[in-house]
């Protein structure tokens, strides 16, 4: 870049902190002013400032992509910019003229399988994607963007630290998946009650960022540019990531809270990241970006995207979060009114997952009085836990509670107050995967699914390179544990538990142990190839992803296991909803018991992964404690109980001293 333009970056720069802070200056510490960074300055909200009042409205969009175009434009560059709300309506795509219209699945380093390499995948759905994960990892006391997602799903926590244990969220990136029975699928004519679904799951490409107003989330915005769809490997450095750049741009004036951002926030000691670049480092001044209406002609134009938005493309306003439009609202009438609960709810305002009776596990099956009494005590725990990932520090966790019967059937979900979206599905898939795995035919499950039919790298056909068979990982399991009966003999596996064996490294973080039983190898492992967890749903990721490109299959079914190859045409054979949605391989869930006989599972999801697994794991044991007849596995059934070389996996990991206002401690211990 010349002299002359570092000058004029530095005189913008100079210029909108002047105006920044004047206009802060000249408001109260509450008021939707913004700060110099375009952030948002309300820091007061902690779940209540949601009303039917705040929505992204349609001159807000324009504002957004506005933004977008005029840094795209100041770069010399050409992209693709979504726009969602807050439960993942997409509101707009608009692709500048010249954009690449597809992008490529890679991590930095070379990897053989999974989605890697992958280049039929259209840029308006990485940019959805991007957009939806910005939305959906978000809330009033968190701000998580995809830079942030991309440190908390790889091998090891921080990435460049081997040795250290994978990812605390290793696994989420294969989540909201547009195949899953849970997510809400667009509408034609406007927006639809959500969480809608994402094209690819969450992202952890930095270029997605949360919108806000009055300090709630209301949407993400995505932009892709570079033509690859990765993520970051490291961070020790700060990248000049143009989409991020981009994307930055685009949030200016509806930015994250400073101090709800994820780099104000620790995990295991370790600061989150949220952004490699700041406002005072963009090319142009956002503020001074010329309307969306009086872009030139030729600038761009808003597209349609397949299963995603109106043909012929409308830009539209957001639903408000929290009220019965957007899918979310308060729970009536008591018990749960009075925990302060929240409901998914229908285009008709019903709730979609009331308590419910069982009758999958015959006469042993839970009733819906228990149901009822897993998802209230679920609720009191939660309610009464110390967050993890929220601000100010001292909250309460804020999580998606959810209870499955035999079948893997939702029996019942509940939300916690501004509980993050993305913990919906998870919560789901983690009650489902501890259920599956515990189950006493797991093996024979797995073994009867397909194969996932990996698609040739850098082809622009979906042509075959090879399959990989379920029956595969359930072998390298019976290998490992040296038991033929491994996944058939009712070991009890809680979710963190399958994570402990899906990791790169086994046990996880020892770089020399070798990979677990259900993970890929080193040199095919990757947050885009993980083994089991990607290849129960690769079949029907891949055909989605070909249906958005407009290549002549039909959208995947309401079912993420079960879906055939590719290039099988539709012989699906997709099993009871054990994995409708797909599997979780962090912690979170654990079956359910009555007496020694497996009934269910309970998983949760939205906060801390300790904070998860104690919601889960205590919500159960006061459950049964108030019913009578229900509970967690019997100890000797449990999966910690299991020897390799003389280690023990996980069951669940509790918090030492977990709740607000009290000092006890070890809270789990004896349960």
């Amino acid at each position: 870049m010349s002299r002359h333009s570092n000058n004029r970056r530095k005189a913008w720069a100079v210029g909108v902190l002047a105006w920044g802070s004047a206009l802060v200056a000249g408001c109260s510490g509450g008021d939707a002013a913004l700060s110099a960074s375009g952030a948002d300055p309300t820091t007061q909200c902690s779940g209540r400032c949601a009303d039917a009042g705040v929505a992204l409205t349609t001159a807000d969009v324009q504002r957004v992509l506005a933004q977008a175009v005029a840094e795209a434009r100041a770069r010399g560059v050409a992209g693709t910019i979504a726009v969602t709300d807050r439960v993942g309506n997409v509101l707009a795509v608009y692709r500048m003229t010249g954009a690449t219209t597809s992008v490529r699945v890679g991590s930095p380093t070379p990897v053989d399988g999974g989605l890697e390499g992958i280049s039929l995948v259209p840029s308006a759905a990485a940019a959805i994607a991007k957009a939806v994960t910005g939305a959906y990892l978000s809330s009033e006391g968190n701000a998580f963007s995809t830079r942030t997602a991309s440190q908390i799903v790889q091998a090891h926590f921080n990435p460049d630290e081997t040795g250290q244990m994978g990812g605390p969220l290793s696994g989420v990136q294969f989540s909201q998946l547009p195949c899953s029975d849970l997510m809400q699928r667009a509408t034609p004519g406007g927006t639809s009650p959500g969480p809608q679904r994402s094209p690819l799951g969450l992202s952890a490409d930095p270029g997605g960022f949360p919108l806000y107003k009055n300090g709630t989330v209301v949407g993400g915005v995505g932009v892709e540019i570079d033509g690859i769809y990765g993520l970051d490997p490291s961070l020790l450095d700060r990248d000049a990531a143009v989409d991020e750049q981009v994307a930055l741009a685009a949030s200016f004036g509806f930015a994250a809270p400073l101090d709800r951002r994820a780099d104000r926030i620790t995990v295991e000691g370790k600061l989150l990241r949220f952004s490699d670049v700041e406002v005072t480092e963009l090319a142009a001044d956002p503020s001074a970006a010329p309307a969306f209406g009086a872009l030139p002609a030729g600038t761009g134009a808003l597209i349609a995207v397949t299963g995603y938005t109106d043909d012929p493309p409308q830009l539209r306003a957001g639903t408000a979060f929290a009220q019965p439009g957007s899918g979310i609202r308060p729970a009536v009438g008591a018990p749960f009114a009075s925990r302060d609960a929240f409901w998914l709810v229908d285009a008709a305002n019903a709730n979609r997952y009331p308590p419910q009776a069982d009758a999958s596990a015959g006469a042993a099956s839970l009733t819906q009085a228990e149901v009822e009494a897993l998802l209230l005590n679920a609720l009191d725990v939660a309610n009464a836990a110390r967050a993890q990932i929220r601000r100010p520090v001292g909250s309460a966790a804020a999580v998606t509670i959810s209870v499955v019967g035999f079948d893997g059937r939702v029996l019942g979900v509940v939300r916690t107050r501004d509980a993050p979206i993305f913990g919906t599905d998870v919560s789901l898939q983690k009650a489902r995967t501890a259920l599956l795995f515990s189950r006493n035919d797991a093996g024979a499950l797995l073994t009867s699914l397909p194969p996932a039919g990996y698609l040739q790298p850098d082809v622009n056909a979906p042509a075959e390179l090879r399959r990989v068979a379920m029956g595969d990982y359930v072998t390298a399991m019976r290998a490992l544990l040296g038991d033929a009966a491994a996944l058939a003999d009712g070991t009890a596996y809680g979710a963190r538990t399958v994570g402990n064996f899906a990791r790169p490294f086994f046990p996880d973080g020892v770089v020399n142990g070798g990979a677990g039983p259900l993970a890929k190898p080193q040199g095919q492992w990757s947050p885009f190839s993980t083994g089991l967890q990607l290849d129960l749903g690769y079949n029907a990721v891949v055909r989605h992803v070909a249906f958005v490109a407009g290549l002549g299959v039909p959208d995947v079914p309401q079912a993420c296991a079960g879906v055939a190859p590719l290039n099988d045409g539709l012989a699906d054979n997709p099993v009871p909803p054990l994995a409708a949605n797909g599997i979780q391989i962090f912690a979170g869930g654990v079956p359910i018991y009555r007496g020694n006989q497996l009934i269910g599972g309970i998983g949760v999801s939205g906060d801390g992964i300790e904070q998860d697994d104690m919601i889960a794991f205590l919500g159960l044991a006061r459950a049964g404690a108030a019913v009578g007849g229900i509970g967690n596995a019997p100890i000797a059934q449990r999966a910690d109980q299991l020897s390799i070389n003389g280690l023990h996996p996980r069951y669940v990991q509790c918090p030492q001293a977990p709740f607000n206002g009290s000092n006890e401690e070890n809270v789990c211990a004896g349960q």
